[in-house]
């Protein structure tokens, strides 16, 4: 099963969970927000596995000498190393690993080894009375989305979309790491810009949709994994927040299929900002030819009349920011940049 089969396969799955018994329900209603308990050096962190298996045993490894370089104490979850196929393990044995690290009062985060394919197999089975009882951070990207996602709609905990434990802990992302955890700062979100060589900088340079600010809350993620989350009980309400999206290895007719998904859905119509990061690897196929990605969000998004820009450091990019899904922030779209009004953390 390659990865659009399988969303194609949780999409179907996400519009059958209302009518399904579902371990650790709870009503639909919004939540108010939830800030995580604060995070130091010397803390115990969990390492689990709620998507896809890792490749080989190293990047385990990698995985749990990152974050003892980090400064943490490291437990890993009981089927932290498993595969069944392409997941690394069951639902249920993935799901219990998730609820058991959240139940854990010794356990002060809990970072995901990777994304991949098979997250939003798990949002049924969730405990989310635990996971509001015990509130924590939680860290990853991609497929994770889909976990922060459903979450925040059935909590309203604050959690974090950033680098997974199996991936580049460069001096940029170990920055941000310690910027966002240790230091607790109101983060500002500024595109790192390099001149190289160039009269005139090229990398990570931002572009406007449409000027102006907004404030919001940050929701979104991954774009494949959200669009294939529409109709379920476990995406938040769009209303007033401040939409971010990025994704990897999808032709532009792809994306644009998804962006309309999201428009039917009425999340668009719903937005006060929208920041859109990374698509990497994003090109035309073989065809008649393809619209353009600005093209598409110019379709979608301008239309719309609110603050928007696209480039942001979020995505399948080596050097990425951390960034609080359900923080409030304040978008600048004509500086390309956002930035924290409230804390994240519990004082």
């Amino acid at each position: 099963m390659n990865r659009r089969q399988f969303i194609g396969n949780a999409a179907l799955a996400a519009s059958l969970l209302p009518f399904a018994g579902v371990a650790g329900t709870v009503e639909a209603a919004p939540r108010r927000r939830l800030l995580p308990v604060a995070l130091d050096k010397g803390d115990r962190v969990g390492l689990v596995s709620p998507s896809s298996a890792s490749d080989d045993s190293f990047s385990l490894q990698l995985a749990r000498e990152a974050m003892e370089a980090l400064g943490f104490e490291v437990k890993t979850g009981a089927h932290f190393a498993g595969r069944r196929g392409y997941l690394a393990g069951s639902d249920a044995e993935r799901a219990d690993d998730l609820n058991t690290m959240f139940a854990d009062k010794t356990v002060k985060a809990i970072v995901c080894t990777r994304g991949g394919s098979g997250g939003a197999r798990l949002l049924p089975l969730l405990d989310y009375e635990t996971i509001r009882r015990n509130p924590k951070t939680l860290l990853g990207y991609s497929d994770i989305t889909a976990l922060h996602s459903a979450i925040h709609a059935k909590t309203g905990l604050v959690t974090f979309h950033g680098q997974i434990g199996s991936g580049s802990w460069n001096a940029f992302n170990v920055d941000q790491f310690q910027r966002v955890f240790f230091k607790r700062e109101l983060m500002e979100y500024r595109n790192k810009i390099e001149l190289g060589d160039e009269l005139v900088p090229r990398r990570n340079r931002t572009i406007t949709i449409t000027g102006g600010k907004a404030r919001g809350e940050l929701v979104g993620g991954n774009l494949t994994v959200l669009a294939a989350l529409a109709g379920s009980p476990f995406l938040p309400d769009f209303g007033g927040k401040i939409l971010f999206l990025e994704d990897v290895g999808e032709a532009p007719y792809r994306i644009d299929r998804m962006l309309s998904t999201l428009k039917l859905m009425g999340a668009l119509d719903k937005i006060a900002g929208f920041i859109f990061g990374e698509c990497t690897d994003c090109k035309p196929g073989d065809g008649y030819g393809s619209l353009t990605l600005e093209q598409i969000l110019d379709d979608y998004i301008k239309p719309l009349q609110i603050p928007a820009y696209r480039g942001a450091m979020i995505g399948h990019i080596r050097e990425q920011f951390i960034v609080p899904v359900g923080g409030q922030v304040e978008l600048d779209a004509d500086t390309g940049s956002f930035r924290l009004l409230e804390p994240v953390f519990q004082s």
